[in-house]
């Protein structure tokens, strides 16, 4: 059995999107009101309750990350896209909506950063 290791600072970005989105699912759920009262226009329960699933699904996906899934990357890939529609639909603008884009880019980026001449991208199945 091969012996992975990533390095520090991609354990570190896991281990921030964990707690990142564990912030942001309770925000969500629990503090909608202060969350509608920040956005433009009227925003629905229902959105913010989408958004919150979504950041709950990224926890789940830095955990399978954690554990060498690659697929879990191409889930947040899919939540991003997710979050870009719902912010557009909600009224951010569309420069704030693709910010949330380039924490795709950076997780990609993280990803391949090496370890003993080996990235942590290259050790997911």
């Amino acid at each position: 059995m091969e012996n992975k290791e990533r390095h520090g600072c991609v354990t570190a970005w896991l281990i921030l999107m964990l707690v990142t989105n564990s912030i942001v699912a309770i925000i969500y759920f629990f503090a909608r009101e202060s969350v509608t009262d920040n956005l433009p226009g009227n925003v629905s329960e229902s959105m913010i309750l989408l958004l919150g699933l979504l950041s709950i699904s990224n926890v789940g996906f830095a955990i399978l990350l954690f554990r060498w899934k690659r697929w879990a990357f191409y889930g947040f890939v899919v939540t991003s896209l997710g979050a870009f529609l719902i912010n557009l639909d909600i009224g951010l603008g569309i420069g704030q909506s693709l910010l949330g884009l380039v924490g795709i880019a950076i997780l990609y980026g993280i990803l391949q950063i090496k370890k003993h001449n080996t990235s942590a991208w290259d050790h997911m199945e």
